[in-house]
């Protein structure tokens, strides 16, 4: 669990048990999500050129957040990583497959964040055939530990990884927040998802 969340579990355990005083209720975590503005970091992308020849013609370009965010209203879903069972088989295709539906409801992007790199996540987007869908490689995670989503799953080798969630993102502002239960970092209750599903994201955006 990260610092910040331990700290805020732990006055609410010394409240549930009587001790202290426990004051105004407590904002949901997604609830204190709302409204902030989403990190303003430089991502490293790899992108097609021909003029670089060879077998492999990519090259380097930094993309900075501001610029995928500014402007337009957008769905971001963060998961702990490409090629990984949920990520793969349910998560990522699922966005694919309704993606048009998010262009109906008025969604200019949907983004796929993960802590990997560009060219993990360049071949993970071969792999499941994305069309529509844009990868966004947080190698470094600076986004992620920015967002407060940054966990140690090194019970599985990890290392630091997203854990899982969604938002609707307008204008570089966090519209609404989508967070699976239970953030930790020992890898407890296994990989929850549902919160952070198109289906969830939908059903907010057509109420």
């Amino acid at each position: 669990m990260t610092y910040g969340r331990l700290v805020a579990a732990g006055i609410a355990a010394i409240v549930a048990r009587g001790g202290g005083s426990a004051g105004p209720p407590q904002p949901q975590p997604e609830k204190m999500m709302e409204g902030r503005k989403v990190p303003s970091v430089v991502f490293k992308t790899r992108v097609r050129d021909e003029s670089v020849g060879g077998p492999n013609p990519f090259r380097w370009q930094d993309v900075r957040s501001d610029d995928l965010f500014q402007g337009k209203r957008v769905v971001v879903f963060s998961l702990p990583g490409a090629f990984t069972p949920t990520c793969s088989n349910e998560q990522c295709p699922a966005f694919e497959r309704l993606y048009d539906e998010f262009k109906d409801l008025g969604i200019d992007e949907v983004y796929c964040l993960s802590v990997n790199d560009a060219f993990v996540m360049y071949q993970w987007g071969k792999s499941l055939n994305l069309k529509k869908v844009k990868l966004i490689p947080d190698g470094s995670g600076h986004f992620t530990r920015r967002m407060g989503m940054l966990i140690d799953k090194d019970h599985v080798g990890f290392g630091h990884r997203s854990w899982r969630y969604a938002m609707v993102v307008k204008d570089g502002v966090i519209e609404k927040f989508f967070e699976e239960p239970g953030i930790n970092d020992e890898g407890e209750n296994g990989d929850p998802y549902g919160e952070s599903s198109p289906e969830t994201v939908l059903a907010y955006l057509r109420s």
